[in-house]
């Protein structure tokens, strides 16, 4: 609900909104006059104030004057006993939400405050999006500090104030759509709309009723007239991806809406002027489609007034390190994880990849591993095998026709070898004690220390057991070797 302040000089009238407000739920604070009114906000944030017009030195006209200087996000609502229609507009014009006369009717009250609310709450959201936008979409939001996207940059930064036609190459997945995107939003066009057009996804039939419209019975099913791409982007940008796959028949036309600057809708004969401002983009070279005809070179040469060509994500391995980092903090927000970061060695192995898919692949990759991460780090073990190939279980080949106490000895042996010679892990893979394994090494001869020696000595002190006498639980091997039949 709003928080609201009534400003008013008579008491009984300033009590009597306060209490009717705060029935319906609103936080009120009250003033009795425009100074005091200028002391609450500074104290107080404040959604709408509802203030009497004729009070003392600080009139209600003057606090609005404030307001509009100083809180623009606030909605003020006038009140007085003296309502005119003049002093009604002049109120409208220097900013006021409304207008309103004593007696006051408290229904009408409620409600105007609740839809200035309502209204001013839609506007702070959409100068926040606006920002986030900007923030998000400015040139210096394009991740990359290589040489390669350094150019890419510069040409963003020289070409987004202009209105000059832009075309973007690049494989897919390198992130034309993204740098598509910053232009139009660091443009002077950056408050009108945005609109994109994926040229592959749409079939020939409706591709040009989608870019230009169509008039109604222009075709079965036509039942209305409907705006296309080129109106509903009047103003401002019109993003056409994959523009290498339109039919040549369609090239035709969108030469002419480029050049003339105005459509004709489907069944229509009227001429619709369009101020557009275009940006196209391929993962296709349209210099073979020249070649082969399929692209006409009329509209090529209209299309490349300016060209950003997009390198691929192998030809530029420094940035991969920052978009890790950077998704990784994305999707660590987007899903409430607190990854922390990257093992050096997965680290490592995701630098030292080709990233077919480029930056789209690499995106997809670290919002699958940021949700599947169990820990604070995502590690080796949690990369796919394209990328770190998982290693097999070792396996121990023995000849045939050895005995049963030798096989015990390579496997005892190989296994503490696998655990980097750790005691204590290498008789817990082996299933059986410390002790057993002490001994075991004992009569192998195998000693690493004077610590060691003398507490395998120690241990193989003790009652002596024979492999023959050995329980079934410690002569049992896990887990159990790999065989590899070979004669002598």
């Amino acid at each position: 609900m709003p928080r609201v302040l009534i400003v008013e000089d008579d008491q009984s009238s300033r009590e009597a909104l306060a209490k009717a407000l705060s029935e319906e739920g609103m936080e009120v604070v009250t003033a009795a006059s425009g100074e005091e009114a200028i002391d609450r906000l500074r104290l107080t944030p404040t959604d709408v104030i509802v203030s009497d017009v004729m009070m003392g030195r600080v009139s209600g006209m003057d606090l609005l004057t404030y307001v509009q200087e100083h809180y623009a996000d606030t909605a003020v609502i006038l009140v007085t006993g003296h309502g005119t229609i003049d002093s009604a507009v002049e109120a409208m014009r220097r900013g006021a939400y409304d207008y309103v006369t004593k007696p006051i009717d408290l229904d009408r009250l409620e409600l105007l405050v609740k839809r200035a609310h309502r209204k001013q709450s839609l506007v702070r959201e959409n100068r926040d999006l606006r920002q986030e936008l900007k923030r998000r979409f400015s040139v210096a939001g394009i991740v990359g500090q290589s040489a390669a996207m350094r150019r890419v940059l510069e040409q963003v930064e020289q070409v987004a104030c202009t209105n000059a036609t832009v075309l973007i190459l690049g494989e897919s997945g390198t992130g034309k759509e993204l740098v598509a995107t910053a232009i139009h939003h660091n443009s002077q066009r950056a408050d009108s709309r945005m609109v994109k057009v994926n040229c592959a996804a749409l079939p020939e039939s409706l591709i040009e009723s989608e870019l230009f419209g169509h008039e109604r019975g222009a075709f079965t099913g036509a039942h209305r007239s409907r705006k296309g791409r080129f109106e509903l982007a009047d103003k401002g940008t019109l993003f056409l991806d994959e523009i290498g796959d339109l039919s040549l028949t369609t090239q035709v036309k969108l030469l002419r809406a480029i050049q003339e600057r105005e459509i004709e809708r489907v069944g229509g004969q009227t001429p619709i002027p369009v101020d557009v401002r275009l940006i196209a983009a391929t993962n296709q070279d349209l210099s073979q489609a020249l070649a082969a005809g399929k692209f006409r070179e009329d509209l090529y040469y209209r299309l490349r007034v300016i060209t950003v060509e997009i390198p691929p994500l192998r030809e530029r391995p420094g940035d991969v390190g920052l978009l890790l980092d950077h998704f990784l903090t994305v999707f660590c927000t987007e899903h409430g994880k607190s990854v922390k970061g990257f093992s050096s060695a997965s680290r490592s192995k995701l630098c030292s990849y080709h990233w077919p898919g480029n930056v789209r692949e690499l995106r997809n990759l670290v919002e699958s591993l940021v949700v599947t991460c169990r820990g604070d780090e995502i590690t080796v073990q949690g990369l796919p095998d394209a990328i770190a190939p998982h290693r097999e279980a070792p396996t121990l080949t023995v000849p045939m026709g050895k005995s049963i106490g030798h096989v015990e000895r390579l496997y005892t042996l190989k296994t503490l070898e696998l655990v980097g010679g750790n005691k204590s892990r290498a008789a817990k893979v082996l299933g059986i004690g410390k002790k057993t394994l002490y001994r075991r090494l004992h009569e192998y001869g195998v000693v690493t220390d004077q610590s060691e020696t003398e507490e395998t000595k120690r241990l193989a002190a003790g009652p002596s057991v024979s492999s023959a006498s050995a329980s079934p639980a410690e002569r049992r091997l896990h887990p159990p070797p790999t065989y590899q039949s070979r004669q002598e």
